[in-house]
């Protein structure tokens, strides 16, 4: 369970999840939690109340002006956003395509998080 996946910011966020993702169903998730939803099989899966991400070098991608970190995962990739306390993690499988596509159905959850002082440069 993410350590702040009960705070006000996550279920706020979570009346936000998108009802399908780009033609994927929502699934049951274990653990059951408002603040954990997913789609498909395998699983695209995204966690609200994440630790937000500290100054990084990795390349930021801003999709819908949310900052987003992108690491590979070899058999998909995790997208976190950034600029956000606390933070959204999907998990996007290699089956479902290239994991920044996704990343608009996640925008108006993301808008329910409060910000930090960090932005994609």
């Amino acid at each position: 369970m993410p350590p702040a996946a009960d705070s006000p910011s996550c279920a706020a966020a979570a009346k936000h999840w998108p009802t399908d993702l780009s033609g994927l169903t929502p699934r049951e998730t274990s653990p059951s939690s408002p603040a954990i939803k997913a789609w498909g099989d395998p699983a695209v899966v995204a966690r609200c109340g994440m630790p937000a991400m500290p100054p990084t070098k990795e390349q930021c991608v801003v999709v819908d002006g949310i900052g987003w970190i992108a690491e590979d995962l070899g058999d998909g990739a995790r997208l976190t956003s950034f600029g956000r306390d606390p933070a959204i993690e999907v998990i996007v499988p290699s089956e479902h395509g290239p994991g920044p596509l996704l990343l608009p159905a996640f925008s108006a959850a993301v808008k329910e998080l409060p910000t930090n002082d960090y932005s994609c440069s």
